[in-house]
């Protein structure tokens, strides 16, 4: 049975007073689940104030990128190794905001999963497609062209230190959910083509689904046998929300 994960990407929304009042809450809210992980992914300068509230505690914590780069001339950039001074355990990489705001293309996300993975981290590799790529029929062809790239440059074994995500654009921030059975659809299919290539690897790596997930479709979405957990947005932000998906998975873990 793999483990399930739950993981918050707060994006860039808070504040001191806000983090710590959600961050206690999360904290606690969760404190007596069984088997989920959980991990809530801040911005860069919350990092020590996660790091803090959370010491100890069954909640990890990661950033929401990272630089391909281990060091240099890179302003305004952070390594995978400074996420580590940190405590970090994730890292997201290759979120679709990434990839359309700030042009990073799959050379590029490959190349921060390889850095996050050389650090001791575990990625968060995002993928998905537009509305425009869905009613084209090309979905599967746009996410398996965005795994193959981490592939081809990591390896196949890399994916056994990372999580996946499956994130249809058309479903992020815009209340807008897939079904269980079109996102079922989706993890299958990224499931099956790890497993043309390492079939013991196909059935440990966690699949997690990201796209307007809430505490009242969170258990439909997680009863699918190829979804592993959440990557949760707005949702995320709203401490007895978070938790509530959580428990969801957790119910349904064993």
């Amino acid at each position: 049975m793999r483990t399930r994960l739950v993981a918050g990407n707060w994006k860039m929304h808070g504040s001191l007073p806000e983090n710590a009042t959600l961050l206690r809450a999360v904290r606690d809210g969760v404190a007596d689940l069984q088997t989920s992980r959980v991990a809530v992914c801040v911005s860069f300068p919350y990092l020590y104030q996660a790091q803090q509230a959370l010491a100890g505690s069954r909640v990890a914590w990661g950033a929401q990128t990272v630089s391909q780069h281990a060091k240099g001339a890179f302003t305004g950039e952070v390594s995978a190794a400074m996420l580590r001074e940190f405590g970090c355990t994730y890292v997201i990489v290759g979120h679709s905001e990434r990839r359309t705001l700030f042009a990073e293309d799959d050379a590029t996300v490959a190349a921060k999963f390889a850095a996050a993975v050389g650090a001791g981290l575990t990625p968060i590799l995002c993928m998905g497609e537009t509305q425009q790529q869905r009613d084209a029929g090309v979905t599967q062809t746009t996410v398996l062209t965005q795994l193959t790239a981490v592939i081809d440059h990591c390896g196949i074994g890399a994916l056994g230190q990372a999580a996946l995500a499956y994130e249809p654009l058309w479903a992020i921030g815009t209340g807008r959910t897939a079904t269980p059975e079109q996102a079922q659809e989706v993890h299958a299919f990224l499931r099956t083509c790890i497993a043309s290539r390492d079939a013991v690897l196909a059935q440990e790596v966690p699949i997690l689904y990201g796209g307007s997930v809430k505490a009242a479709n969170a258990r439909d979405l997680f009863a699918m046998p190829d979804i592993d957990g959440g990557l949760v947005g707005g949702a995320a932000l709203v401490g007895e929300e978070f938790v509530a998906i959580c428990r969801s998975a957790d119910r349904l873990t064993g």
